[in-house]
């Protein structure tokens, strides 16, 4: 059943946001004479920017490049697992920073843990985290620092300046057991 949801709202995403599903625009009707009243569109009307570049980045070719995306699969995922996640940042970036309080460590007195992420030139990258036995249950934030990290090799010393942010809701559900048996 989850398929056909993601079938129709993947429909939803392909069709655009000027169309609107299965509605049709009604038509409307005058009572003035036809010589008085102006033309009437029966068209939908978009409500999205006439410019190429918009807030997230744009629709054109280089809108992509600017754009900063983050997905943690799976989104609900329990106490014990691994997740997956999957981070795009615009290609000034050589590196993400991705921390959360959902992927402490077994021991550890931090309660905020920060993992690092190569990017391709692309600006894509992945990796899996392990969530803890011991994170708490319930809602947490993964936040993640799109930089450029450029290193002076005569003195080592780095310098990290910040391109992008974003952020995504993960829910962590209680440890089942049961999960290993079905």
């Amino acid at each position: 059943m989850r398929s056909v949801a993601g079938m129709g709202a993947a429909t939803v995403l392909m069709m655009g946001p000027g169309v609107a599903a299965g509605v049709s625009p009604t038509p409307q009707v005058s009572t003035a004479p036809a010589s008085t009243a102006p033309p009437v569109s029966t068209a939908p009307t978009s409500t999205a920017p006439t410019s190429g570049a918009s807030v997230t980045g744009g629709s054109g070719p280089d809108g992509w490049k600017k754009r900063t995306s983050l997905r943690v699969l799976p989104q609900w995922p329990r106490q014990n697992n691994n997740v997956r996640i999957l981070a795009h940042c615009p290609t000034a970036a050589n590196h993400a920073i991705i921390g959360s309080t959902a992927f402490t460590l077994k021991g550890s007195t931090r309660l905020y843990r920060e993992v690092g992420l190569g990017l391709s030139d692309r600006g894509l990258g992945r990796r899996a985290v392990s969530i803890s036995y011991y994170a708490l249950p319930g809602y947490h934030e993964v936040c993640m620092k799109c930089v450029k990290v450029t290193i002076d090799q005569k003195t080592r010393i780095r310098k990290i300046r910040v391109i992008s942010r974003y952020s995504v809701p993960l829910q962590v559900r209680r440890f089942r057991i049961a999960q290993f048996f079905d």
